[in-house]
Order: C-alpha cells, then structure tokens, then sequence
C-alpha cells in the first residue's frame, strides 16, 4: 500500500506565503513524477505544478513566478512553496505521483493524496 500525506494548507491574507508538503509512503519501489493540482468550489480541477525525478519541473500559467515545486527524493516528499498568495488561488489542493510499488515495480500507477484546504481571505 501507498500513501500520500499532504500538509501545511490554511488560513493566509492575500500577498502572504504558504509551503505545503506531500509525502509518500508505503512500499515504494520508485516514484516518477510527483505533482500538485488544485480545485476550487465548482470548478474542474488543474494542474498546479509537477517536478520528475530529475528535478525539471512545469507549472500552470496562473502560479508561475509565484510558486515554485521542489522535491527530496531521499524523503519521498514534494513541496509547493506559495508566495504572492492571492484570493483566486483558494481550492483543495491534491498532492498526486506516479509510483511503482515492490510488489509491481515495472506497473507505474497514479496516486493521489487526500486534499488540503488553501483560503486566501483578508
């Protein structure tokens, strides 16, 4: 079994700053791309930003210059450092990866993280 654990969501005023972080667990042969996506009330979800293995990374048009993905490989984490927060990036915020696990280690699957809350309010 495989689990994605996501943290640091929250209550942040527009203009302030959040880092979020995933972590996988579980029996992990490898992991390949590890991303983060979003979804806000009523709307579909997108794509926030994704990293592979090597460290090169893409980012949707709404968050670039403002947030950047990063990951420690020998920690199985992904973060999302948040800055320039504004109202419009409120949503659920999803931690997702690619994983191969011991017991299927040439089978990559799509993996998702339960969700954190990301509000953006003065």
């Amino acid at each position: 079994q495989v689990q994605l654990v996501e943290s640091g969501g929250g209550l942040v005023q527009p203009g302030g700053s959040l880092r979020l972080s995933c972590a996988a667990s579980g029996s992990i042969f490898l992991i390949n791309t590890m991303g983060w996506y979003r979804q806000a009330p009523g709307k579909q979800r997108e794509l926030v930003a994704h990293i592979n293995s090597v460290g090169s990374t893409n980012s949707g048009n709404s968050v670039k210059g403002r947030f950047t993905i990063s990951r420690d490989n020998a920690k199985n984490t992904v973060y999302l450092q948040m800055n320039s927060l504004k109202p419009e990036d409120t949503a659920v915020y999803y931690c997702n990866a690619g994983i191969a696990t011991m017991h299927s280690p040439s089978v990559l699957q799509n993996y998702w993280g339960q969700g954190t809350q990301v509000t953006v309010s003065s």
